[in-house]
């Protein structure tokens, strides 16, 4: 009898599944989405016929639509296949299947061909940048944690005036703006003398 790896034994745990992290993969695009739509709507040539309000919440509702039945579709896919989130053959079967839903409900048979190919063209090439992007965004993310927390070797050039002060710097800069203060506000008393 073989014995599991630890990736078989951590994938068969209770609680682990498969499809663990899809809210993260359905609900966060389909936010991102509404809020780019309701903000493609606000500088949209049609807000000053329709109303600004009813625009962007037009295009916001829109976009979540398609971006959520797209997530959902290259989900289902992935459940189905059994594969990795990042497999781009999910996100061909996933554009495919809402575009064609969509587009059915919208053009007929001709939409949904049309809508299938846009789809899964559009969010295969989405998908696709989004994976070459994630390292860059990681390693930006971790830059800036390490700035902040103090662990980097990164700074500001002398020449910037966006100096981080170390407590001893602080405590003079400090007593330089008091001393400004006192001198500017006694200057004031002995004028109106």
């Amino acid at each position: 009898m073989r014995e599991m790896s630890s990736e078989e034994r951590a994938t068969d745990a209770p609680g682990s599944r498969p499809s663990d992290g899809w809210k993260g993969r359905i609900i966060v695009p389909t936010l991102l989405a509404g809020v780019v739509g309701g903000g493609a709507g606000l500088v949209s040539k049609h807000r000053k016929v329709l109303g600004t309000r009813t625009i962007a919440a037009t295009y916001a509702a829109d976009l979540a639509i398609v971006t959520g039945c797209y997530c959902g579709a290259r989900e289902i896919a992935r459940d189905a296949r059994a594969s990795e989130p990042d497999d781009l053959f999910n996100s061909v079967i996933g554009g495919i299947a809402s575009g064609a839903l969509l587009g059915r409900l919208q053009g007929g048979q001709l939409g949904a061909a049309k809508y299938a190919i846009i789809f899964a063209a559009a969010g295969t090439a989405l998908d696709f940048t989004t994976v070459r992007l994630r390292p860059h965004f990681q390693s930006f993310k971790n830059t800036l944690t390490r700035i902040k927390n103090g662990n980097s070797s990164w700074s500001f050039p002398e020449w910037s005036p966006i100096q981080v002060l170390d407590e001893e710097a602080l405590a003079a800069k400090r007593a330089r703006e008091q001393q400004l203060y006192a001198e500017r506000t006694f200057g004031k008393l002995n004028k109106e003398e």
